[in-house]
């Protein structure tokens, strides 16, 4: 009799550590973490946070993030170090792009939103004026790239009154090997000198304080951001894209291009829910410069700014996501 109870005590303990044991596997599955690539702007990082907190409030993983060149990061995403980018400008790095899909180490999941606003910007009021800020047109027939041959003294180089000046792309960004190609196709190199301004921070800084003092400036620059949020600027205009004028000193506009969220081969069979919905993830150029925005405005950063998109904006992801998943998010707000 003191067996069979002994027995029976000894199974129901097993029993217990079993199923200790189930839970703490569970728990270790559910709190896998999912490592986002941060190749280097803010917009990417506002994207990886939104997907980041669904992820982790209504999925039950946690995220991390790591940060290095676009290249870098694909390469990282290639190796199975970073799972997923939320943000892919595929026609600036196509053929390493290409690579990474045809060796089959990445899958493109969906498109963020659709874009092509990157190029040479100028402040509106330097074209149309501003009559409440007391300012006159400076180039009024500024329209194209090329029209700025005739308007460099209006951009002049305040290191070298011979010149213009062009603030070009961050350095070791691929877009800036285009842009230094396109000034030379152009011959505006007679005209202006190519400026590097050491980092996106400097460069959104150099058109901030510009725009600000009501000054012109010419400058490389990108949608969405929260720069293109709260200033009003103008795209010059560029010819039509093609295959042959880009491959021929980059003598055109950017092609027009869907930004892709793309992710390790590995990541989408690992995680297929989670793979699903990015699937469904979709943005748009304008949201996300209002998200940049607000994030500026209240001098906050781009978690926050996530957490405001997803409590004023359920309109647009409760799309990507079931009903129970939603409302664990809503809750965790």
């Amino acid at each position: 009799m003191n067996l069979k109870k002994n027995n029976l005590k000894s199974f129901g303990i097993a029993l217990i550590v079993f199923a200790v044991m189930l839970s703490v596997s569970a728990g270790i599955a559910a709190q896998e973490t999912i490592v986002f690539g941060d190749a280097g702007w803010e917009s990417i990082r506002f994207h990886s946070y939104i997907a980041g907190i669904i992820m982790e409030e209504g999925y039950g993983y946690t995220m991390d993030m790591v940060s290095g060149s676009t290249p870098v990061v694909l390469l990282g995403m290639r190796q199975g170090d970073i799972d997923v980018q939320m943000e892919i400008w595929t026609s600036n790095i196509q053929e390493i792009y290409d690579e990474a899909l045809d060796s089959g180490d990445v899958v493109e999941l969906g498109v963020n939103f659709d874009g092509n606003t990157q190029g040479l910007y100028v402040p509106t009021f330097v074209i149309e004026g501003d009559s409440e800020r007391g300012i006159e047109p400076m180039a009024p027939g500024l329209k194209t790239v090329k029209d700025l041959a005739d308007y460099w003294q209006v951009f002049e180089d305040e290191e070298d009154s011979t010149k213009g000046r062009i603030y070009g792309s961050p350095p070791g960004w691929k877009v800036d090997e285009i842009m230094r190609t396109k000034v030379e196709t152009y011959g505006l190199d007679e005209y202006y000198n190519y400026f590097s301004p050491g980092s996106d921070t400097a460069l959104a800084a150099a058109i901030v304080s510009s725009y600000e003092r009501g000054e012109p400036i010419v400058a490389y620059y990108w949608e969405p951001t929260w720069v293109m949020g709260m200033m009003d600027m103008t795209l010059l205009g560029d010819e039509p894209y093609s295959e042959e004028l880009w491959n021929n000193g980059y003598a055109c506009e950017f092609e027009a291009m869907e930004i892709a969220i793309a992710a390790n081969a590995d990541f989408a069979e690992r995680a297929p829910e989670l793979a699903e919905f990015l699937g469904k993830y979709r943005t748009s150029e304008q949201v996300t410069n209002e998200a940049l925005a607000y994030m500026m405005e209240n001098e906050t950063d781009e978690k926050d700014a996530a957490l405001w998109f997803l409590r004023n904006k359920e309109d647009i992801w409760t799309q990507w996501v079931s009903d129970d998943i939603a409302q664990k998010v809503r809750e965790s707000l």
